[in-house]
């Protein structure tokens, strides 16, 4: 009762001092700030993969397969966007590169420009593999990167079997051409064996026919001979009509060229007289048309007369008319010389009138400036009504004299326009007087003209009478010149149509007799070729009975072998037919063509499912969080000191226990609850998951309460040692077969090895068995370390001995 009574007063005086309540109230959390905020944080990070960006990168252009487009890297792409494995962002190979740079993005997925032409190799003599580049970013984050590695395989593996689908449909296609192949060379099987049966008929045929053949050869041998008789005396008449052709041939040459003459003499004739046509014609024309024009002209004649008496006296009157105008041109030209006089004497004085204009001008705006500047000098004089009148006026006079010279100086450039303009009229003028004298000189010698035009027009109309009659006469001949000289040419036309069919029949003739004679020797020729031939059909006709002989035989044998090709196109026939109805029966449906792409599907069976990264780690951070909470609670709780001076050793140990004992108990609660009902931890057995934990604290308690009680800081040290080896050799996080072998024999010495092994099978497996195993191995433990406690009590140390934490001064003040 007294070692109560010790526990009660220590924690009584622990709890008037904020110094030790307040540390040993965050103590108590310590445990649940590492398991509960670690398995808050990795509880369960794959459910949140979809935020993790991606970068993809299509440069695939595509290709041609089977005639059809095949866009592999934009299916991928689609197949991507249905996929929310990751944020995938899809974008420009720039854009990647730089947010691969500054770390936007975890990893890059490219599909290269060739990713759809690599994939229509498949069934090439030299296949090339299309590949997916693939670069995780892992200096931003290593993880991120294994996991998109393994992300990446499974579209590869994805876009295999599209890929191979897509090859296994076509084969599917090409099978069901290949069935109809089948058929249809099935068919020509059985054309070919139909076709055999023929050719076997059709060369008993030949062999007897080759029989009779060669009997028939007998008897053209014979008439061989008889042959080459008849030809040498066809030689001889056909030599003879050779030569009765060449005579033939030379007369028949002189009679055409004597046609050809002929005919050549008559065209000329035929021209000469068509030529003389045309002259009488011609000559009838004109001389009706001058009979007519004499006719007309001697009627006209006393018109004539009197116009050329009117034209005489007009002469005259236009002469005298033209002697006025003359007259006329030369006043002008005085009046404009005396007018041009005046107005350069115009221009003259408007010149100078101007420059005095000017210096008036600048003279009356000096008077104004300098009335002004006195005005300004003499402010008094300026206040004067009469000052003032006198330099307006002054200005208005300066104004008006500006206006007076500008007028001037336009009437001086008028008065210039004007000189200029009289000097041309002068000039004209007197080109007008001299046209005048020279158009009176022509009136004159048209008036004299006219005269002698009617004295000759009255000569002319007394000889017209006798021209008119003359002129009828030479009508009458013209018109019968024409009409004889139409006949003589349509006689000579005939003439000349007899002499070119006369020279056209002796050339063609003489083409004929040629002919005759060349056939002639082409005859002998080929008569003398002929009994040189018949002797050659002779011997022929010897070889060709051999040659009978062995075609006989041959066909014979043809038979033989027809028969044999008739057995075998029908074996072949029912192969093939076989053979299509068996590709044809071929299952090609989607899912055919799928089993293909994937013929494995792994079916998964997961013994003692752990449903997220939380549960699966929560063995570990439990163990760590608990060991770490008891190795923090030596730093606030006093380890052998007491608040009672005359506490006995075993007083000491009691209230060290219970105070240590207390906190295990209350760190595993806030444990339990925070993984139980805040973190949803689904558990195979609550109460061996309870008990497992309060036997893990306390027996990690008992333990670090005992080494740091023993050695104080130097325990510490150990302990912390301790966690560090246990942290690498538990198994906690990768198999024990993954770390290295130098390490995997402290594994079964850890205690958190145990821990873990525990907590997995109370939260994941559900094997009891284990689960007390270890409960029992760990309470073990606990109380071995609590019985080295108890020896440092026990035997007799001073209580005063100094402690790190908080000595026993410290306590009872």
């Amino acid at each position: 009762m007294k070692s109560l009574a010790v526990f009660f007063s220590d924690l009584k005086t622990h709890l008037k001092n904020p110094k030790i309540l307040i540390p040993i109230i965050v103590v108590l959390f310590i445990p649940v700030l590492y398991s509960g905020l670690f398995l808050t944080a990795f509880w369960d990070p794959y459910g949140k993969m979809d935020e993790i960006p991606v970068a993809v990168v299509n440069l695939d252009k595509g290709a041609e397969y089977d005639g059809e487009k095949l866009q592999a890297g934009q299916d991928l792409v689609d197949e991507l966007k249905k996929d929310g494995s990751f944020d995938w962002k899809f974008v420009s190979a720039d854009d990647a590169a730089r947010g691969m740079e500054d770390e936007t993005y975890y990893m890059r997925i490219t599909v290269p420009e060739d990713f759809s032409q690599k994939a229509t190799t498949v069934l090439d003599k030299q296949p090339e593999t299309a590949k997916i580049e693939f670069s995780p970013n892992k200096g931003y984050n290593f993880l991120a990167g294994q996991i998109g590695e393994t992300a990446v395989k499974e579209i590869k593996s994805k876009v295999s079997e599209a890929v191979t689908k897509t090859y296994t449909e076509k084969l599917f296609a090409k099978l069901d051409t290949i069935s109809t192949g089948f058929s249809d060379a099935g068919e020509g099987a059985g054309k070919l064996k139909n076709g055999a049966g023929d050719l076997g008929s059709g060369a008993g045929e030949l062999k007897d026919g080759a029989g009779k053949l060669k009997d028939g050869l007998v008897q053209a041998g014979d008439g061989a001979v008889a042959l080459k008789d008849g030809a040498g005396k066809l030689e001889d008449g056909t030599l003879q009509l050779k030569a009765g052709a060449a005579t033939l041939q030379e007369n028949l040459d002189k009679l055409a060229v004597g046609a050809v003459s002929l005919q050549n003499g008559q065209g000329k004739l035929k021209a000469g007289a068509a030529q003389l046509t045309t002259g009488a014609g011609a000559l009838n024309t004109g001389a009706q048309k001058l009979a007519g024009g004499l006719k007309q002209l001697s009627g006209a004649n006393g018109t004539i007369e009197q116009g050329a008496a009117q034209l005489s006296q007009g002469a005259s009157r236009l002469s005298a008319g033209i002697g006025q105008a003359s007259e006329g041109a030369g006043s002008l030209r005085d009046g404009l010389k005396q007018s041009a006089a005046g107005s350069a004497q115009l221009k003259d004085g408007l010149a100078a009138s101007s420059a005095a204009s000017q210096q008036v001008t600048t003279g009356a705006k000096g008077v104004a400036d300098g009335l002004e500047q006195l005005l300004q000098a003499a402010p008094q004089l300026a206040q004067s009504p009469d000052a003032q009148k006198l330099l307006a006026t002054a200005k208005a006079v300066a104004a008006g004299s500006e206006q007076l010279s500008e007028g001037q100086t336009k009437l001086s450039a008028g008065a210039q326009q004007l000189d200029g303009a009289q000097q041309k009229l002068l000039a004209g003028a007197e080109q007008l007087a001299a046209g005048g004298s020279k158009l009176q000189a022509g009136a004159d010698s048209l008036t004299a003209g006219g005269q002698k035009l009617d004295a000759g027009i009255k000569q002319f109309g007394s000889k017209l009478n006798e021209a008119a009659a003359g002129g009828k006469a030479l009508s009458d001949g013209a018109a019968k010149l024409t009409a004889g000289g139409k006949q003589l040419e349509t006689g000579l036309g005939q003439a000349q149509t007899g002499a070119a069919q006369l020279a056209s029949g002796a050339q063609q003739l003489s083409a004929g007799a040629g002919k005759l004679g060349s056939g002639a020797g082409e005859l002998a020729s080929g008569a003398a070729k002929l009994g040189a031939g018949t002797e050659t059909l002779a011997s022929g006709a010897v070889r060709l009975q051999d040659g009978a002989g062995k075609l006989e035989d041959g066909a014979g044998k043809l038979q033989d072998g027809a028969g044999k090709l008739q057995d075998g196109s029908g074996e072949l026939q029912s192969k093939l037919t076989d053979a299509a109805a068996e590709t044809s029966d071929v299952n090609k449906g989607d899912a055919n063509a799928q089993m293909f792409a994937a013929p494995v599907e792994l079916n998964e069976t997961v013994y003692h499912d752990v449903p997220n990264y939380g549960t699966g780690f929560a063995p570990y951070f439990l163990s760590l969080g608990l060991f770490v909470g008891a190795l923090i609670s030596t730093l606030v709780v006093p380890l052998r000191g007491s608040s009672v001076a005359k506490a006995t050793g075993w007083n000491r140990f009691v209230s060290r226990f219970l105070s240590f004992f207390g906190m295990s108990v209350l760190q595993s609660a806030l444990a339990i609850l925070v993984t139980l009902f805040m973190l949803k931890l689904e558990v195979q057995s609550v109460p061996l998951f309870v008990l497992f934990t309060w036997v893990t604290s306390f027996s990690f308690t008992m333990m670090i309460q005992a080494f740091v009680t023993w050695l104080d800081n130097p325990g510490r040290f150990m302990m912390l040692l301790l966690l560090i080896f246990q942290l690498t050799t538990s198994a906690g996080t990768f198999p024990l077969e993954l770390i290295p072998d130098w390490m995997k024999g402290f594994n079964p010495w850890m205690p958190m090895t145990h821990t873990v092994i525990g907590y997995k099978a109370a939260i994941s497996t559900g094997v009891s068995d284990v689960v007390w195993h270890q409960t029992i191995l760990m309470g073990a433990i606990g109380v071995v370390f609590l019985l080295l406690t108890l020896f440092y009590f026990v035997r007799g140390r001073d209580v005063r001995t100094p402690e790190t934490s908080v000595s026993t001064k410290a306590v009872q003040a």
